[in-house]
């Protein structure tokens, strides 16, 4: 005879795991159901973003691209394909995949909040320049329209996001692609960087520890097969062309180069010696660039240096009446006029 007290029990363990997998909203296969809904519209909306990409840059947009981009089998992305035309999303032909308008829209809408994001990080934060994309690659899937929108109002409704790419507007316009490689400069010839390209993260690394920056004027001194060697705000940068040419930049004309006087960073000011703060450099941005501002050094103001310590850094400068030291990393980004 079966014990009613046992059988109780087993029934509700029974019902305790069953309601562990099977509730509505919080059950395990819910959760999963969720989470697997979650990664569907991740890829769909990367593979969107890969294929605007293609499109903006005229590069063959193909499965094997795709695949390579999500890191997904072949097969997959040939499913995913599928799936995005069922969707409406996109059109396929002879001349290979594209984005139809309601596509376009869509993929304009996750770089928006992509280049946003990055945006706020570069200037309302001090995250390292390296993390700002894996940051945005998160927050592009998960922001709302409205949080998009109020993070667009709190940083001012930028036009570039800090590598140089322009933000696509709320209505879906963006303005077509500018500048040419680096690596089509010739010896002698001027240029302002406006753009850097963020991937593969390994070559943004290596650029950005060159201290590169879009707004940074150039000059081609020697191209060839092995290197590309130019100098930036008066220091000599050695490249290899596989990541020079990651490097967008917009020719100067012979006006601007004649009005452009090679900068000269605090780093260069002596002892006892004065000058003019004539500007700092745009790779110094966020919560140290508003200390800076906060210290006092905007253009116009005199500063001093006074003395540097026993290991030569930092170094000690009067600004305004106050005593502020100042890392050598710091002064490097703060460009003066000498007296």
């Amino acid at each position: 005879m079966i014990d009613p007290a046992k059988a109780l029990m087993l029934f509700g363990i029974i019902a305790a795991v069953a309601a562990l997998f099977f509730l509505p909203k919080i059950g395990l296969v819910a959760r999963w159901k969720r989470a697997r809904r979650g990664m569907q519209r991740v890829l769909i909306e990367d593979a969107l973003k890969h294929i605007f990409d293609c499109e903006y840059k005229n590069i063959h947009c193909t499965t094997e691209s795709i695949a390579g981009t999500l890191l997904i089998p072949t097969d997959q992305a040939a499913e995913l394909l599928t799936r995005l035309a069922v969707m409406g999303l996109l059109s396929t032909g002879d001349n290979g995949v594209h984005l139809t308008a309601d596509g376009r829209s869509y993929a304009l809408r996750v770089i928006r909040v992509h280049r946003l994001w990055e945006r706020y990080l570069a200037d309302e934060t001090s995250v390292p320049a390296t993390e700002w994309h894996a940051s945005a690659e998160l927050a592009e899937h998960t922001l709302t329209a409205a949080q998009t929108e109020a993070l667009a109002a709190q940083i001012g409704n930028p036009h570039f996001d800090p590598h140089g790419d322009p933000i696509p507007t709320t209505s879906g316009e963006i303005p077509p692609k500018v500048g040419r490689s680096l690596l089509s400069l010739h010896s002698g010839e001027f240029a302002v960087v406006t753009h850097i390209e963020d991937e593969p993260e390994t070559v943004f690394a290596q650029l950005t520890a060159q201290g590169l920056h879009v707004g940074m004027q150039v000059m081609m001194i020697e191209r060839n097969n092995d290197r590309v060697r130019f100098a930036a705000n008066g220091e000599e940068i050695v490249l290899a062309p596989l990541l020079a040419n990651n490097l967008t930049v917009a020719p100067m004309t012979e006006e601007e180069q004649r009005i452009t006087a090679p900068l000269s960073p605090l780093t260069t000011l002596s002892v006892g010696q004065e000058a003019h703060v004539l500007s700092i450099s745009k790779a110094m941005r966020g919560h140290q660039r508003r200390r800076l501002m906060d210290l006092g050094v905007v253009p116009g103001t005199m500063i001093r240096a006074e003395m540097t310590s026993a290991s030569g850094d930092p170094t000690a400068y009067s600004i305004r009446g106050a005593l502020v030291a100042l890392r050598r990393q710091h002064a490097e980004m703060i460009y003066i006029k000498k007296d």
